[in-house]
């Protein structure tokens, strides 16, 4: 394998980890702050996609404006989905919040296959991201080079948020312990709400920029993505943000590179990110970057 091929693979796996990346913060941070693996997190994903064909088609929105409409109103379902399925959990035991968090994947996925069917959907791509550039052998598609750029600027806005403001202080409390913030006077609801609104909008980010890099859309899309987002943040240091950002780029590459490595082996590259994260559990368990959450999350 020569150095161009190796870079073009390079560069490949750096898209797609940052994608997983962005997916996978939305896993951590619930996580981080009130315990729960919200395993709809994928589907919310999936309904950021549609949510981006409706708002373009239904209301004649341009790419840039439906895209932002797009992250605010899967925002708003995140919170919806707290509001309904998560908040009258919060005392029961973590057993329920998952099966409860089951449940909902469940519901979200059929809802969408009742309302929309099972037939993939073009997803339409604006000419600013269906550009190819070629540098020295290797074929850079526009949207491969915006993905990284897109998760790193939305990255770096969460830890200001996180490390700078009154909510991010906040967040940074209850993941220590909720009910000392509770009685210091924080509004818990409100933060967590806060947490699930971020965590949405960024899959929602996240479900944009796959469906731009994979044009075909459908109710069931968000199932492997949201796995292997989670395998991700477990990798990384689940309830760490950087550790969920740098556990998506090590998936993606590995993946992108175990298959063009093991050509034979393409038909499993599903199984890479999970074999990764079996051995990396089997000597650290806390993960990457588990140290700092001795400390406390994020």
């Amino acid at each position: 394998m020569n150095l161009t091929i190796v870079l073009q693979q390079l560069f490949n796996g750096l898209a797609l980890g940052s994608l997983y990346g962005l997916i996978a913060i939305g896993y951590t941070m619930v996580y981080g702050v009130i315990r729960l693996i919200n395993f709809a997190h994928g589907d919310i994903m999936m309904v950021g996609t549609y949510v981006a064909i409706l708002s373009g088609s239904a209301l004649f929105l341009p790419w840039w404006a439906a895209f932002i409409f797009t992250i605010l109103a899967t925002a708003l379902v995140g919170v919806l989905i707290d509001k309904v399925a998560y908040k009258p959990l919060r005392n029961a035991s973590r057993i329920s919040s998952l099966i409860t968090a089951i449940g909902v994947s469940f519901f979200l996925e059929n809802l969408f296959l009742v309302i929309f069917g099972g037939v993939p959907k073009a997803f339409p791509v604006p000419a600013v991201f269906s550009g190819v550039l070629h540098e020295g052998g290797v074929i850079l598609p526009v949207i491969s080079i915006f993905v990284p750029l897109v998760a790193l600027v939305f990255l770096a806005i969460l830890m200001y948020i996180l490390r700078n403001t009154k909510y991010g202080i906040a967040m940074r409390a209850l993941s220590l312990d909720m009910e000392t913030t509770r009685l210091m006077g924080a509004n818990v609801d409100a933060i967590i709400s806060f947490v699930f609104a971020i965590g949405s909008a960024l899959a929602a980010a996240g479900g944009i920029f796959w469906a731009l890099k994979y044009p075909s859309i459908n109710p069931l899309m968000g199932i492997m993505p949201g796995l292997k987002a989670f395998a991700a943040a477990v990798l990384g240091g689940i309830g760490s943000v950087p550790g969920a950002a740098l556990g998506g780029f090590i998936i993606g590459i590995i993946e992108v590179l175990a298959v063009a490595i093991f050509p034979p082996l393409a038909g499993y590259k599903d199984a890479f990110a999970f074999l990764l994260l079996i051995f990396v559990l089997l000597f650290k368990p806390t993960g990457i970057m588990g140290e700092d959450l001795e400390r406390g999350r994020f």
